[in-house]
């Protein structure tokens, strides 16, 4: 077996493994990606890269790339409760709009920029084993290409981006804290003929909803959910039930049958955790350091702000600012702090039960008034927290007149 030293593999090269590569690489580090796809390469997603990614894309001179590749932007989004609607922007003045790219455009276009940054990019290359050293630290990996002989890869530090069900963090055996089960599943498909003119449309119906976001090509992406209690009984007619679901909005089933599907259909239901990212050798990105529920559409954002987080992290450490362990603490502490309001907000959405209560007289106080509107808006975007909107606007007079 060949061996070959370097500061940082990164296991696994989609939306959290090949910015942490590229901004590694850009640091001067010696980085190898890995992947066992090749890419361009689909991957189940909700696609919605909210404005705070999208941010991202901008510091890390990739924005324009994106809009190159002809991703429509979205500037509204529109939530019916049925009774009532609220809609508003997204962002900000400075960065205004969400956009909904294929994964196949938007991982090929990240794994490009890690490999232009300079880190050496193997694609189609399965990882194996985790190598341990004799005190119990990560020194490598293990694993080959298609039809290649085993090879194992050295580094200070191995760096697991490899997803939900991570091999690195199973093989370190990364503590799970905050956990939550299953709680929505959702399909999804493509149709074109679909128009959406630059708007993201949810509707929520008890234990029932839907979505409606552009993405490229001209087609729209829409996802249908349930309670994950219901799976078993939906799952035996599918497709009749991902249909059935555009029933409860009569005006939305007319669009949609106008329309051209143009794809099978794929989703899931996931687990909502958190791990420990970081020990001896190791750190944990992306869903594989922290996981939810994708009916708040977080999860390309939050890999890009683990991955940041968890580069700048590492040069602490590598360059002598902080030790590995303090640099990495932040890292899981800053992380936590920004997510666990976003977790625990997702989590109650997820339920799929309609507003009720307080949060019900304040939606439906806030219909109309386009600041309100917009305050949450941004909380659904991510950009701004449950608990601040509601110190913000459940005083105002339109709630005690609702």
């Amino acid at each position: 077996m060949s061996r070959t030293g370097y500061d940082v593999i990164v296991v696994g090269a989609r939306c959290a493994g090949s910015p942490a590569a590229m901004l590694l690489a850009r640091m001067g580090y010696r980085v190898l990606l890995l992947d066992r796809a090749t890419f361009p390469s689909d991957t189940v997603s909700t696609h919605l890269l909210q404005p705070r990614g999208v941010a991202a894309l901008r510091r890390w001179g990739l924005l324009d790339r994106l809009r190159a590749t002809g991703c429509p932007p979205i500037r509204t989004y529109a939530y019916d409760f049925d009774s009532f609607v609220i809609s508003g922007s997204p962002g900000t003045v400075a960065e205004p709009a969400a956009y909904g790219p294929r994964r196949i455009v938007l991982d090929k276009m990240l794994v490009d920029a890690a490999s232009e940054a300079g880190a050496e990019v193997r694609e189609g290359f399965t990882v194996s084993d985790v190598v341990f050293g004799d005190d119990g630290r990560v020194v490598g990996v293990r694993g080959r290409e298609r039809n290649g002989p085993v090879v194992a890869e050295s580094a200070r530090v191995v760096v697991g981006a490899d997803g939900l069900n991570s091999l690195v963090a199973r093989a370190v055996g990364a503590q799970r804290y905050r956990e939550k089960p299953r709680l929505m599943c959702g399909y999804y498909t493509y149709f074109s003929g679909l128009e959406m003119d630059g708007v993201f449309e949810a509707y929520a119906r008890p234990y029932r909803g839907f979505t409606a976001l552009p993405t490229h090509d001209g087609l729209t992406m829409v996802i249908g959910t349930w309670p994950y209690a219901d799976f078993n009984d939906m799952k035996k007619d599918l497709e009749g039930n991902y249909f059935k679901n555009f029933e409860l909005v009569p005006a939305f089933a007319e669009r949609i049958r106008g329309a051209r599907r143009e794809a099978r259909l794929a989703g899931m239901a996931v687990p909502n955790f958190f791990r420990k990212p970081f020990g001896p050798g190791w750190a944990l990105v992306g869903d594989a350091g922290y996981n939810k529920d994708p009916i708040t559409a977080q999860g390309i954002s939050d890999a890009f702000s683990a991955a940041e987080l968890c580069a700048n992290a590492l040069d602490d450490a590598f360059s002598g600012r902080q030790s590995y362990d303090t640099a990495m603490a932040e890292y899981q502490a800053v992380r936590d702090e920004h997510a666990l309001p976003v977790y625990e907000f997702t989590a109650e959405l997820a339920t799929l039960a309609p507003p009720t209560g307080d949060l019900l007289r304040v939606l439906k106080g806030i219909e109309g008034d386009p600041e309100a509107m917009n305050a949450f808006i941004r909380v659904n975007s991510g950009l701004d927290s449950l608990a601040e909107f509601f110190a913000e606007w459940s005083g105002a007079p339109a709630m005690d007149e609702a």
